[in-house]
């Protein structure tokens, strides 16, 4: 089955969750320029791969004769994952390659954070109004106490695009990592660490 990728906002907006349309709506107020993608609920790898294929089927083909000086941009897709401490008492949304694997050890020394695992569901819904499956850097534009602490590993910012979820996981979208960077995180009010993973 491919995919097919869209530009900008979807046509049928009032149809979708009130939590995705505030995503396009952020976006969309920012001037960023965005790809889409609509699919099943991406609960397995078998769908992210897909997406990703579907992305990178979009670049080569429609770039591959062109004089577009992004052409041959590097893309990734994010792993993003919501973490607390034992205390339950520090947040912290880790944006990560989707094809690296998470070691808490290798996290909790950078951060000075021990003992560091998945926050809850009811966690994730408070602090982000994002439910399980569906984790994205988007998120953060409703942390308004600034609960929650960006980590980003360095990875991440050394490709040009990267992919998220707008809060649902039945769709993905792929923007550009400077428009993260200088649009997005400040628009949300965070400042984010840089780790190595």
């Amino acid at each position: 089955m491919q995919l097919e990728i869209h530009k900008g906002r979807p046509e049928d907006i009032d149809q979708r969750q009130p939590r995705e349309q505030r995503v396009y709506q952020m976006l969309d107020t920012l001037g960023i320029e965005y790809e889409r993608v609509d699919h099943q609920p991406a609960m397995t790898m078998e769908v992210c791969a897909q997406i990703d294929q579907a992305f990178g089927r979009m670049r080569g083909r429609e770039w591959e004769n062109s004089d577009d000086p992004d052409k041959g941009q590097h893309s990734i897709i994010c792993k993003n994952l919501f973490l607390t401490n034992k205390q339950h008492s520090r947040f912290f949304l880790l944006m990560m390659p989707g094809d690296k694997k998470f070691l808490t050890k290798d996290l909790s020394h950078q951060i000075n954070s021990a003992r560091l695992s998945f926050a809850s569901a009811e966690e994730m819904l408070q602090f982000l109004d994002i439910e399980p499956g569906s984790v994205s850097v988007m998120g953060l534009m409703n942390d308004k106490d600034k609960t929650v602490q960006l980590l980003i590993d360095s990875d991440v910012l050394r490709s040009d695009y990267f992919g998220c979820h707008p809060c649902v996981n039945t769709s993905s979208l792929r923007i550009r990592t400077k428009d993260l960077l200088e649009k997005i995180i400040p628009t949300t009010g965070h400042s984010p660490i840089i780790v190595e993973l």
